[in-house]
């Protein structure tokens, strides 16, 4: 791999867990609304109405509970307590303050490189003030230099990126656990494209085998294997 620019990282479930967080949430939320649906017309409910939503309210815990309780609205046909709403705005909450802990071996990986002066960047995408706190909880902020939060990753996303940051396609390399987000957007526009996968992955990230077909990207098991190609 030439040597990169700016290395750039994602940041839910590659430094840190996220997924793991809200699939509990909604397991939690299932049980507590049992007596309207079982877990799994909730469940297709809630992901028909997140995906139907999702150009309006974006990503992360608070299109989460606004989706929930527009979910459980819609199946009871208005006869929701209250209480339980307010029980799901409690479960959304403790989605935007649960404590950040590095997955392994990130603080590690993330000092090497610093050590090695190659700029490293922060680049997630979501909520704003969410994905900030997150940073600021994590104590991760002090290892990059630049940190960018977008609505989107795709392409014209990292197109705007890399002219921002005056860095051509080649010496720029993403690593992330999401195919979609962080990996084929990257390899179509040319740059390097590290794949840390994680082992649950949010529906709206999971992309079709037939999709990477031609795409050259690297894969490794574990975050530390990404310094033997950098």
């Amino acid at each position: 791999m030439p040597t990169p620019q700016l290395i750039a990282f994602d940041a839910d479930d590659t430094l840190w867990p996220n997924q793991p967080h809200f699939d509990q949430a909604e397991a939690d939320l299932s049980e507590l609304l049992s007596h309207y649906a079982d877990a799994e017309t909730l469940s297709a409910a809630f992901n028909q109405t997140h995906r139907q939503n999702m150009h309006l309210f974006g990503y992360g815990a608070k299109s989460f509970m606004l989706c929930m309780i527009e979910t459980v609205i819609q199946l009871t046909d208005g006869r929701v307590t209250g209480t339980e709403i307010q029980q799901i705005l409690d479960c959304g909450k403790r989605l935007l303050s649960f404590t950040i802990e590095p997955l392994p071996h990130v603080e590690a990986v993330l000092s090497e490189l610093k050590d090695r002066g190659v700029p490293l960047m922060l680049l997630t995408k979501g909520d704003l003030f969410d994905q900030e706190s997150k940073l600021a909880r994590s104590g991760l902020g002090d290892y990059f230099e630049y940190v960018e939060i977008v609505s989107e990753k795709n392409e014209a996303a990292y197109r705007r990126i890399l002219a921002r940051y005056q860095v051509p396609p080649e010496a720029f390399v993403m690593i992330g656990n999401s195919l979609k987000s962080d990996i084929l957007p990257v390899a179509k526009l040319g740059a390097q494209a590290i794949h840390v996968p994680f082992y649950t992955t949010w529906i709206y990230e999971q992309v079709p085998e037939e999709e990477l077909a031609g795409v050259s990207f690297h894969q490794v098991a574990s975050l530390n294997e990404v310094l033997r190609y950098l």
